[in-house]
């Protein structure tokens, strides 16, 4: 990434992002939870990216360098955290459950972010602590740092349809499926199949923020069927991609 920017303080603020708006890459010396309560937001790193929908949170440590992405209008709230409180641990973005007290919290706590009244240190102590009791979601797609995983990955986020198996694409790289399944466990965490899921989980979210219909989205991203799909969007967010649409 380049023309990084340093901001030492991670704002605590409500922001509006327009559809497809982006925030460039930079970093801060403090934790920062940023939450949609509308749209689908993207944050990437050199590691990868970590995409939310309005259902989930990304939890950004402090001095991560990272950049948002808005899909679809984008209600954004960020709570700046001091590095000191870190009540999961976490050393790498994170994308977190966030059920109806959390929302409401965070919503509460990025309305009035100047008021230091003790009420408001309440309000931050059980958000807190609404944190440590948050689920911690696999919705991360990395990204490759080999260079034959590169060039087949891009193919896929070309065309996420593109239904070859892994020993199909490898001639197209120039690597074999035995060489490639293990590139995909050593450099990205996970098997070829879960990537591939991944992409297409993280193309879908983009699609119905853009209030795609659901039959379409199941399509472009390369499920055979809407049911299908939705049993897959189901098993990886506890609800179906409907909950998704734009009101």
């Amino acid at each position: 990434m380049k023309n990084i920017r340093h901001e030492p303080v991670a704002p605590t603020r409500m922001q509006w992002l327009a559809p497809g708006a982006a925030i460039d890459a930079h970093r801060h010396d403090d934790h920062q939870i940023v939450y949609a309560a509308r749209g689908v937001l993207a944050i990437t790193t050199d590691a990868g990216s970590w995409i939310a929908p309005a259902t989930r949170a990304i939890w950004v440590p402090a001095g991560t360098v990272h950049a948002h992405q808005a899909h679809g209008g984008l209600d954004l709230h960020l709570v700046g955290l001091p590095a000191t409180d870190n009540p999961l641990g976490l050393d790498e973005p994170t994308v977190l459950t966030v059920g109806p007290l959390l929302r409401e919290l965070i919503l509460a706590y990025t309305r009035a972010p100047d008021d230091e009244s003790p009420e408001r240190g309440r309000l931050r102590a059980v958000l807190l602590d609404q944190l440590r009791a948050s689920q911690q979601e696999p919705v991360h797609l990395p990204a490759p740092t080999a260079p034959r995983l590169k060039a087949l990955c891009a193919i896929l986020q070309a065309d996420p349809t593109d239904d070859r198996t892994l020993a199909a694409l490898g001639k197209e790289v120039g690597a074999s499926d035995r060489t490639l399944s293990r590139l995909f466990k050593a450099d990205l965490g996970m098997t070829f199949p879960q990537w591939r899921t991944q992409l297409r989980l993280y193309h879908a979210l983009i699609l119905l923020a853009e209030n795609t219909p659901v039959t379409t989205v199941a399509h472009m991203c390369g499920w055979s069927s809407a049911s299908a799909f939705i049993d897959v969007f189901r098993r990886a967010f506890g609800h179906t991609p409907g909950s998704h649409q734009p009101r």
